[in-house]
């Protein structure tokens, strides 16, 4: 799971240090004034699609929508006042990641937008994603193609079948045409990376 962790945050990180140079490089053409040039307007596309990675736009489309909650108590398993999810919130990062393996181009939790340097971390009594405190029941938005996203979260032995069978999590998928993800409401901060500036000259 760590291995999955590292894996998407330098894939992530990999698509916000294009998402900066492209924007650079925007500035700068825009800056000579090139606004109705063909030029500009591929590189706003581009620009465009490096946002919507990035998560710093809202957006939506088709996908998905699953509702992950506590299981109720019952005789043989009275509330102890623990929550299960919370205790286990592995089992959300192991969520989200079988989402982008099926190819989800945008995703959040509980109104929470997962990015690259996105944490899910237990914090006292919540879960933390992006430093805001959650607690269930959790809802996890994607977007993508709704019936690819759906039979990778429900194939035999897959996440949903560990998160019901295994800790008795009550665990809802539902299909949408078109749903809203919001974008990343933090700051982005860069401590070390910086985009890289071609030589002149070079290759």
């Amino acid at each position: 799971l760590e291995e999955e962790l590292r894996e998407l945050r330098a894939e992530k990180e990999s698509i916000m240090q294009a998402y900066l140079e492209l924007e650079e490089r925007l500035q700068e053409i825009e800056a000579q004034t090139l606004s109705e040039d063909a030029l500009l307007q591929a590189a706003q596309k581009e620009l465009e699609r490096y946002r919507i990675s990035s998560g710093v736009v809202d957006v939506k489309g088709p996908g998905v929508i699953v509702t992950v909650d506590d299981p109720p108590p019952s005789e043989e398993n009275p509330s102890d006042g623990y929550s299960t999810i919370m205790l286990r919130y592995d089992l959300l990062l192991s969520l989200v990641n079988k989402l982008k393996d099926a190819g989800a181009e945008a995703i959040s939790i509980n109104g929470q937008r997962i990015i690259a340097t996105t944490e899910i971390s237990l914090a006292g009594d919540n879960v933390n994603i992006n430093t805001v405190p959650t607690a269930p029941p959790y809802t996890i938005k994607a977007i993508g193609n709704p019936d690819t996203l759906e039979s990778t979260l429900t194939i035999r032995y897959g996440i949903v079948e560990t998160m019901t069978n295994t800790y008795g999590l009550l665990v809802g998928i539902v299909k949408q045409e078109e749903l809203e993800i919001p974008r990343y409401s933090g700051v982005i901060k860069f401590r070390y990376a910086t985009p890289v500036v071609p030589e002149e000259g070079g290759s």
